[in-house]
């Protein structure tokens, strides 16, 4: 089986398929109509990274975002950010993800919630976006890298299709300093799918491939947080703070959390956010 095989295999062949069909009936025994379902409510269903919703709307906040705006999620998953980002700042978002699934489900949920004329999401590999150069005024690439051995790739077609002066944000589990990490994750069944780089290499590679990064943020203590209180709500009868990895992973769920979880803790993984420009264009004046 190819790299990439693996990959697509692991997000879409854990949970036993009918994924749209899991997640709106997740959401009617949470108490929502998906009919009259918001982008805040599918937020604890649709939010397939670490932090879920907080982490999204943190980093929004980093950037000035307009209306008129082209926005790229890099390897979007089921759309989560991209709605949130379309909904909070009226901006057009456009995703690629290699998971021909995720994406079906991701165009779904976006009609769930009317906005299709914002956000749109298509099947394709973050390593040949099918997008012009220039095309973005800003991407994003939340916990996807992991699965990417071709870093200077990535982050080459990144700033490809950035234009001049184009921000980036890449939220990225980066190796930590102990050794020890067991499989499976949640973004890998084993490590033939797993190439962790320290926040050293990953900014290295960002700057080597043309960007400027304008700031590395350590976010364990913030994740460790997250971590313990949605296990406080568990123990108190209530909901996990976030449901996708349970509905995208079926009976492989527990065991990834349970080992990224351990990851975090020993420091083995580093959740890590690194936010970077793209250099704006060198205008050069006529001496004539």
């Amino acid at each position: 089986m190819t790299e990439t095989a693996n990959i697509v295999g692991h997000y879409s062949g854990n949970g036993g398929g009918d994924l749209f069909e899991r997640l709106v009936a997740a959401m009617r025994d949470g108490g929502i109509e998906p009919q009259r379902a918001t982008v805040r409510d599918l937020a604890s269903y649709d939010q397939f990274h670490g932090r879920g919703l907080e982490a999204t709307a943190e980093m929004a906040d980093e950037f000035v975002i307009r209306p008129e705006d082209h926005l790229l999620d890099i390897g979007s998953g089921i759309g989560g950010p991209a709605r949130y980002f379309a909904d909070r700042f009226g901006c057009r978002v456009s995703g690629i993800d290699l998971t021909a699934e995720l994406c079906e489900v991701a165009r779904r949920l976006t009609a769930l919630v009317g906005l299709e004329d914002k956000v749109s999401c298509q099947q394709g590999d973050a390593l040949a976006m099918p997008f012009a150069a220039g095309s973005f005024a800003g991407a994003y690439c939340m916990n996807v890298a992991m699965n990417i051995a071709d870093r200077t790739l990535l982050y080459g077609e990144a700033l490809r299709v950035l234009r001049p002066g184009g921000w980036l944000i890449m939220s990225d589990l980066a190796k930590g300093p102990n050794h020890g990490l067991e499989y499976p994750t949640p973004w890998a069944r084993d490590g033939a799918s797993s190439f962790l780089l320290t926040p050293e290499d990953t900014q290295r590679t960002l700057e080597l491939s043309g960007f400027d990064v304008l700031e590395v943020r350590n976010t364990l203590a913030e994740n460790l947080d997250f971590a313990a209180r949605s296990r406080a709500a568990v123990e108190g009868g209530g909901r996990p703070l976030q449901l996708a990895v349970m509905l995208i992973h079926g009976d492989l769920a527990p065991e990834a959390m349970r080992n990224v979880n351990r990851g975090l803790r020993e420091q083995q993984i580093i959740p890590t956010e690194f936010y970077c420009r793209k250099p704006a264009a060198v205008t050069v004046s006529n001496p004539g």
